[in-house]
């Protein structure tokens, strides 16, 4: 944990620290930037606000996880959030065509210039209706969601109050946003209007996610993902008197154990799984209509194009296998293949400043830098060419998209981490 300074201390030198340049960006390289930044009075001084209002963001971070946020349906948490940067005194806060909200808080360099992101996601992988009510064991959180990621968006507020305590001006403006659609069927929505149709689109110069609560997590590679849902249709009929004709099913069948058969590299990490099913009239029904669906991941953009083509290819060849096994008297079997998700793949380079920035305040923190690849909100800066990567809002947690989901919030520990983002934050917008 970096110790805060006296009060009278950090006044005293707070202009000289920042009006002399010795925590000035690119001097010496990203890690030379990060070790005069928190050894400087004002980033301790942040900290320690950090510190002392550790009991508002664990109060934020309850708060945010009663609003339930199914995915789509977003909009009551993205209404209390709004509300929460308002009262934080950001400029410019707004909820977007897409229903990401966001404000801004401005550096000192000229209006409409570049800006740096950091996002949390609204969303959570709870449906409509889950029960959402925060139990408290100790420094131990329970609920849905708390981990996944609503603790960060308290984080982000928790940034703010600190920056403003300290007095600390960017050079470029910092953009707060707490998105929509990351999890499973979102497909990344909110990010990808971000920085495809978002006002802010041409003016991100990095982007921050904040997403699980490790801190010493770097995510600079994006897994990216093909999803797909295939209904198998057919004529059906009574499973006695109609015996004989062709099965959708066994077509449906026939992919899964076809598709199970494939053998995907460990590096790059190539993955498939065929997930979810449904469909069918009764018990003593054939078919007319089963579905299928099926996740596919992979660090390679080849790799994942290889796997994606096999299974269509399989897919094609169960019908054709069907249809040629059975009667078609009363039509044949087809496959509706309708593609549900797609994440793009790729990675922010490893000398690239904002991974060295962030690696470098994780060993200033005192942990050991784990640097990988995951799907997250990264996943479309990166594919985009920005510079972006994924990190923790400190403490532990576990059982992630579980009922039982939890995260330990007690302060040491907490803020140890919640001054790994703010450090590789500042380190990128300058000060």
């Amino acid at each position: 944990m970096f110790s805060a300074p006296r009060p009278v201390l950090a006044a005293a030198v707070l202009a000289l620290t920042f009006s002399s340049g010795a925590v000035a960006q690119g001097r010496g390289g990203p890690e030379q930037t990060v070790q005069r930044l928190v050894a400087s009075a004002p980033f301790k001084a942040a900290v320690a606000t950090l510190d002392r209002t550790h009991d508002q963001t664990v109060a934020d971070t309850i708060a945010l996880t009663e609003i339930p946020a199914p995915p789509f349906k977003e909009e009551a948490r993205a209404k209390a959030y709004m509300e929460m940067l308002k009262a934080h005194g950001l400029t410019d806060v707004e909820m977007d065509a897409e229903g990401n909200v966001m404000g801004l808080r401005r550096g000192t360099g000229p209006a409409g210039g570049k800006v740096v992101v950091l996002a949390a996601h609204l969303d959570t992988v709870f449906p409509e209706g889950t029960p959402i009510k925060v139990r408290r064991d100790g420094t131990k959180l329970h609920a849905p969601g708390v981990g996944d990621d609503t603790h960060s968006l308290a984080v982000l507020l928790a940034y703010v109050r600190a920056l403003d305590a300290a007095k600390i001006r960017t050079k470029s403006d910092i953009l707060f946003v707490g998105n929509v659609g990351e999890e499973g069927p979102g497909d990344l929505r909110g990010v990808r209007h971000l920085f495809t149709k978002g006002k802010y689109k041409d003016r991100i110069r990095a982007f921050f996610s904040m997403d699980g609560t490790s801190a010493e997590r770097v995510t600079y590679g994006a897994v990216g993902s093909r999803r797909y849902r295939v209904t198998f249709k057919g004529p059906g009929g009574h499973s006695y008197g109609a015996y004989g004709v062709v099965n959708p099913m066994a077509a449906m069948g026939t992919t899964v154990v076809e598709m199970n058969k494939i053998t995907t590299p460990a590096k790059p990490k190539t993955t498939y799984a065929t997930s979810v099913v449904g469909g069918g009239t009764s018990v003593n029904s054939i078919p007319d209509a089963i579905w299928l669906e099926v996740d596919m991941r992979s660090e390679s953009k080849e790799e994942l194009a290889k796997l994606d083509a096999r299974f269509l290819e399989i897919v094609k060849g169960a019908v054709a296998a069907e249809n040629k096994a059975r009667n078609t008297r009363f039509g044949e079997v087809s496959a509706d293949v309708k593609l549900i998700g797609d994440r793009p793949t790729g990675a922010t380079r490893e000398d690239a400043e904002i991974v060295r920035a962030t690696t470098a305040a994780v060993k200033a923190a005192g942990y050991t830098p784990i640097l990988g690849a995951s799907s997250t909100d990264s996943n479309m800066p990166i594919s985009l060419g920005i510079p972006a990567v994924t990190i923790g809002s400190g403490g532990t947690g576990g059982r992630a998209h579980a009922v039982d989901e939890w995260i330990d919030v007690e302060k040491t520990q907490s803020v140890r981490g919640q001054a790994v983002g703010l450090a590789a934050v500042l380190a990128m917008a300058g000060v």
